[in-house]
């Protein structure tokens, strides 16, 4: 397998890695501190954050990978889902790279990659498993047959699980991301507010009418008591936390049950939650599941993921050519 460029731009961050025989030499990313200032990303920022990084984080990478840029043999970029803006960033990038050093390009499912971030490192799932998908756009549950063989069985019909934490974060006046404070918050108090989970059916989710419930609740709340919320933080974010991950978890074990599959994953950016972490593995012990989770480096949006799938896609021979264009739907 040749080393491989990949570059990640689908949303706020900027990442780049290098990989050869499948190992990751280097993974580094760039972050967007602007969007902290309005509470979620904006999309046009992004782009142009995009355009100032890509640059020099891809310099990083290759030297912290100690290959030279002679020396990359292929070039592997996130065609979508994301930001159109941010994408066509990395699209650009890539196509340029490639199309200078007569390259092979190789396009990458943003989502698809998130699954197999779980073949970046050892342990890896063999044969046919179920995965957990859980970011801020994107709520999945995934049957992975093969790599390149994923059948979505599950998803939201709304709002995702990462979109719940951040909103109801911005509700309480919290720093965005909210999702890593709440969890944070969440672990010193207890749940003992009651919201409502919504249930579309089947295996999808929802939770719109999540943020709805949450939303009331504090606002009859500070009618009674205008220090409610100041008052009671940690066990506010406790009871939402404890309402996500309960709507997840239960729908994980429902997708089990109707798969008959006893290898269980978890990947994107919320799978970095340290309760739904060890929610999963106590609900793995308790049905007898053999649970995979990736490290931290490997669940927010990066390149490494991205080069991983990218090695499977040459081995297939499946290349792009230069009149790929970003998706921001997939």
């Amino acid at each position: 397998m040749p080393i491989i460029l990949a570059i990640e731009s689908s949303c706020d961050d900027t990442s780049a890695a290098l990989l050869k025989d499948g190992r990751v030499l280097s993974n580094v990313t760039a972050g967007q501190a602007v969007h902290e200032e309005y509470g979620g990303v904006v999309p046009e920022h992004a782009s142009r954050a995009h355009q100032r990084n890509i640059v020099p984080t891809v310099a990083v990478a290759l030297k912290r990978a100690g290959v030279t840029e002679q020396e990359v043999e292929a070039v592997a970029f996130t065609r979508g889902p994301g930001l159109i803006g941010s994408l066509m960033v990395g699209v650009s990038f890539a196509k340029a790279f490639a199309l200078a050093r007569n390259l092979p390009l190789i396009e990458v499912d943003h989502m698809q990659a998130h699954v197999l971030a779980h073949f970046a490192e050892n342990p890896k799932p063999e044969g046919p498993f179920l995965c957990l998908t859980v970011s801020g756009g994107h709520t999945q549950l995934v049957v992975v047959k093969d790599p390149l063989d994923q059948e979505i069985i599950g998803r939201t019909i709304d709002d995702a699980a990462g979109e719940a934490f951040d909103k109801s974060g911005k509700l309480l006046g919290l720093p965005y991301p909210a999702g890593p404070v709440i969890d944070r918050l969440a672990s010193q108090g207890q749940p003992v507010l009651e919201f409502a989970k919504p249930d579309p059916g089947d295996l999808n989710f929802s939770f719109s009418g999540l943020k709805t419930s949450i939303l009331y609740t504090l606002q009859k709340k500070v009618k009674e008591d205008p220090d409610y919320v100041k008052d009671n933080l940690n066990d506010i974010c406790a009871s939402i936390q404890d309402t996500i991950l309960s709507i997840l978890l239960r729908k994980l074990s429902l997708a089990a049950e109707q798969t008959g599959l006893r290898q269980v994953a978890l990947a994107g950016g919320v799978s970095a939650n340290s309760a739904l972490r060890r929610g999963l593995e106590e609900l793995g012990r308790e049905k007898g599941w053999t649970t995979f989770i990736p490290r931290f480096e490997y669940c927010t949006d990066n390149a490494a993921m991205i080069g991983v799938t990218a090695g499977f896609k040459f081995e297939r021979g499946e290349f792009a050519d230069q009149s790929v264009a970003p998706a921001a739907r997939l």
